[in-house]
């Protein structure tokens, strides 16, 4: 029986990978980088925003601090989030059909703050979470079970009744460890992780309405 549901956002609720890969590649050309090589996105996205910055700069070597990186990209990605990136097909429909339930959910995700906010408040669905969770509050991000433990505490349920809905293979690994019932969600951006993703989960979904059957 789910009694909860603790959501990813980049890639689960909101359509913005492939904004993210961009980005990571754009800031570091902008940087004197004219070449960047085409996996640093899959690095650094199993890094917290204070870890990716850092790894720019070491790998890079850049002269820019770490508190410049943190703020640059969040500038360079802002419009984005809020004028554009869009929910993922039955977003809506799911949350709805989790409101009939009385099942709460909330989200937690390694994503800066702000932007999360400002897209699900653009998206009109930032007043229906019971929390919204970043590195902010858990510095060690994804790669350690602490966010979607607090994410179960916040929704009363116990791991065992809580599912968490991802589409990124770490987080899926880390929640599986912790001994959460898992839903993998499609994403173009991880199909290279996909045998691997569908291997772990408990449910695998290619589309977010396919949820509400499994419920």
């Amino acid at each position: 029986m789910i009694k909860g549901v603790i959501f990813d956002l980049d890639g689960t609720l909101l359509d913005s990978m492939t904004v993210w890969s961009s980005i990571d590649r754009e800031f570091l050309i902008e940087n004197g980088i004219t070449d960047p090589p085409p996996e640093v996105s899959d690095v650094v996205k199993k890094m917290t925003v204070d870890q990716s910055s850092q790894y720019f700069i070491d790998r890079f070597g850049l002269s820019c601090t770490k508190e410049y990186v943190i703020k640059r990209i969040e500038e360079m990605v802002r419009q984005r989030y809020e004028e554009k990136i869009p929910l993922k097909p039955y977003t809506t429909e799911l949350l709805d059909f989790l409101d009939s339930r009385g099942i709460p959910y909330g989200v937690a995700t390694a994503t800066y703050k702000g932007l999360a906010e400002a897209a699900l408040k653009r998206c009109g669905v930032f007043d229906r979470m019971r929390f919204l969770l970043t590195d902010r509050e858990y510095p060690t991000g994804k790669n350690f079970p602490d966010i979607f433990l607090g994410a179960a505490e916040l929704l009363g349920t116990s791991v065992s009744e809580t599912l968490v809905v991802e589409d990124s293979l770490h987080c899926i690994e880390t929640a599986k460890a912790a001994g959460f019932p898992v839903c993998g969600v499609y994403d173009s951006v991880a199909e290279a992780d996909m045998p691997r993703i569908i291997e772990l989960s408990d449910y695998y979904v290619r589309s977010l309405d396919e949820i509400i059957n499994i419920l």
